[in-house]
């Protein structure tokens, strides 16, 4: 089972986002409203209540969706400098495609199209969009000894990696492990541009990550940031500027510790009825977890 189900962003106006990702992605929208209050006390974040929300999915019709909710401007925050959720993987058929049809597109290239050194299974890119999210667009030609990769099966079909920014890599590793009980899967170091770029440091510099899975499936990522990120500061009541939050089923949801609320069941396209709750990483990111029940 694929446990990763969301992302929500914190963006401008929803509508506007959501619309990009149909031009540019060729995503659908499936669901729009205004949050609910009670979902809003569940996020910790009351002042998200009956704000616009957009549920986009991909064309593929792979059930992981990007929810898009209006939030206030957050001027100091910076991609990529912060503690927290940094970035969203989406699986594509052909990266190179993709890279030329965002080229006069409102989404900044911030690495180009590049073979990975020792990690021929991937053609990865990373881009900046609008909302000052980062998304890292990958073509996946092979699976990989420990885990199995999913193929896309349109140009730009659904999330499969979120990203987290860490100050303590092996702190989180194990609050995912003990807490969540996911499983380690492959510790790397590589030489990762966009963040060399992010805190000037040299470009040859490697930079350690750790994965996380459920079985066969590697759906979490977490990057070891150098000591000069920070925590990423938010408006009391408010959800995190960025991607403030990623959503992941949980067959045992009953069992977990430290919900922020008890679970409560929840209509709509991410939670179906099931019952969900959120927790927080050591560091603060939100994690919102969904039954498979």
């Amino acid at each position: 089972m694929n446990l990763l189900r969301a992302a929500t962003v914190c963006v401008a106006d929803p509508v506007v986002t959501a619309a990009r990702y149909v031009r540019w992605f060729d995503y659908r929208v499936v669901e729009q409203g205004c949050v609910d209050p009670e979902l809003a006390t569940s996020w910790a974040a009351p002042g998200a209540a009956r704000r616009a929300y957009v549920t986009v999915a991909p064309a593929s019709g792979t059930a992981v969706f990007l929810r898009f909710v209006a939030s206030d401007p957050a001027p100091d925050y910076r991609p990529l400098r912060t503690l927290g959720w940094a970035a969203l993987e989406l699986c594509v058929q052909d990266v190179l495609t993709v890279n030329a049809r965002l080229k006069d597109s409102p989404f900044e290239i911030i690495g180009p199209p590049r073979e990975i050194a020792g990690l021929t299974a991937i053609f990865p890119m990373q881009v900046r969009g609008p909302d000052d999210e980062i998304l890292f667009l990958t073509q996946i030609r092979n699976d990989l000894p420990e885990y199995d990769l999913p193929r896309a099966r349109s140009l730009v079909d659904h999330l499969f990696i979120a990203v987290m920014a860490c100050g303590n890599l092996e702190e989180i590793g194990r609050w995912f492990e003990q807490e969540l009980h996911l499983s380690a899967g492959r510790q790397m170091e590589v030489v990762y541009s966009v963040l060399a770029r992010a805190f000037s440091t040299p470009p040859e510099q490697l930079y350690r990550l750790n994965t996380l899975t459920h079985g066969r499936n590697v759906f979490l990522e977490i990057d070891q940031y150098p000591a000069t990120a920070t925590p990423r500061a938010s408006t009391p009541g408010q959800l995190a500027p960025g991607i403030a939050s990623v959503t992941l089923q949980q067959p045992a949801l009953s069992e977990i510790s430290g919900l922020l609320t008890p679970p409560n069941a929840r209509q709509g396209v991410i939670y179906g009825g099931r019952h969900s709750a959120c927790v927080r990483t050591p560091e603060g990111a939100l994690v919102e977890l969904v039954g498979t029940t």
